[in-house]
């Protein structure tokens, strides 16, 4: 590296690191280091004479000094810097005037003339086919915004990008179209990949707010939804609890019998214990009959489990209670589904009529068990008050008094 090139290398770093703005996120000392490596990049693929790739190297360092001073007109401005610096340097004013044509060259519009001004075009432009393209884009976006140059949102943004990948840039270097074009190309391609992602989303946003706005009054609300789900969920509950209510019934029954069955039966065969048939007799009795109604309490009722298209058209069954479709075959039944969720009124009718058909179940269900246990409590009674009117009136000692 030549003196030159590093008093440049030293002007400018201590320029744009005291100087600039700090607003310029993109055009800053670390987009001039990125420039000035692709050149050098460049330059050594080709075979240039040692002063034409310092004219370069020079030109890459100075390009964007003119920031300093604005972002109008920054080319010029750089040029205007340029030459003051080389001036300073001893530079004669032929290399000067080279210089800021490859400092010029940069301009956006303008077609490059030799190899010099290609390489320094592609280099400023290399970012285009880097890894880290959408983040350095994203930084450029942010200093306009903040400099108060243009405000883009983001799809605005990714579309002049795309547009620029396609029509305005390309790389005029072979080297750059070896080596860059194809990270420029999946670049672009991410670009395109995303804005069609968003613009999918979009639609889809889209269409759920149209659709939305357009069955409100018919969507089912929120209120209606926790009714249905906590009267079902109560309803199922107060199910269980009287399936538990018959089990405990049917199980203290079940032992009662069996203890009776296993000590007191076998001592009637004695006379001296006649006197506690009646009293056995009607203890078991409500026993039997209260184990009865428990078992008719729990006993499921289930229903033919068939329905025809006409009841389905009709909307006379309810398809969401197994008894009456478990008999019909599964092509069947799911036409009936399709049939039901095609109606948003038949969807309600069908869970009222499954929220009804429960309640009157569990009517049942309660009745039997109040029922039972009323049996069950007049069973224990009368069996005490047998035994003990059996026990005074017909008791052993009674036997022993009466006359042989």
């Amino acid at each position: 590296m030549s003196d030159l090139i590093e008093k440049t290398e030293e002007f400018v770093t201590n320029l744009l690191s005291k100087e600039l703005d700090p607003n310029y996120l993109y055009h800053n000392l670390r987009h001039t280091q990125r420039v000035v490596k692709s050149t050098k990049e460049l330059f050594d693929h080709y075979l240039l004479k040692d002063i034409e790739k310092e004219e370069l190297a020079l030109a890459a360092w100075l390009h964007d000094t003119g920031y300093t001073q604005g972002h109008e007109n920054h080319e010029a401005a750089s040029c205007e810097v340029a030459e003051e610096f080389l001036g300073k340097q001893g530079c004669d004013e032929t290399r000067i005037k080279k210089i800021k044509s490859l400092i010029m060259a940069t301009l956006r519009d303008y077609e490059p003339q030799n190899l010099q001004e290609e390489i320094i075009r592609d280099a400023d432009a290399s970012h285009f086919g880097s890894d880290s393209y959408v983040e350095t884009s994203d930084l450029l976006r942010e200093e306009l915004s903040k400099l108060g140059i243009a405000e883009y949102t983001p799809g605005e943004w990714r579309e002049m990008n795309i547009e620029m990948f396609r029509t305005e840039h390309r790389f005029y270097t072979q080297y750059a179209q070896d080596q860059w074009q194809e990270g420029k190309d999946d670049n672009l391609q991410s670009l395109v990949k995303t804005k069609q992602k968003i613009a999918k989303r979009a639609k889809r946003e889209e269409m759920k707010a149209r659709y939305k706005n357009k069955y409100k009054d018919q969507s089912p609300e929120r209120a209606i939804q926790t009714m249905y789900r906590t009267s079902m969920r109560n309803h199922l509950k107060l199910s269980d609890i009287a399936d538990t209510k018959a089990n405990i019934l049917l199980s203290v029954n079940a032992i009662i019998i069996s203890l009776v069955l296993a000590n007191l039966i076998p001592k009637l065969d004695n006379p001296s214990n006649d006197y506690l048939i009646y009293p056995a007799a009607i203890f078991v009795l409500f026993s039997i009959t209260s184990m009865i109604m428990s078992v008719a309490a729990t006993r499921p009722n289930v229903t033919g489990g068939e329905f025809t298209k006409d009841d389905v058209k009709a909307k006379k069954v309810n398809l969401i209670f197994f008894g009456n479709f478990h008999k019909m075959k599964v092509e069947d039944y799911e036409w009936a589904m399709q049939e039901l969720v095609k109606d948003q009124g038949y969807i309600y009718d069908t869970m009222s009529k499954d929220l009804y058909y429960l309640g009157v179940v569990l009517n049942r269900k309660y009745a039997l068990l109040r029922w039972t246990y009323t049996i069950f409590m007049i069973g224990m009674v009368l069996s005490v008050i047998a035994f003990f009117v059996a026990l005074k009136f017909y008791g052993p000692e009674r036997i022993i008094e009466l006359p042989t």
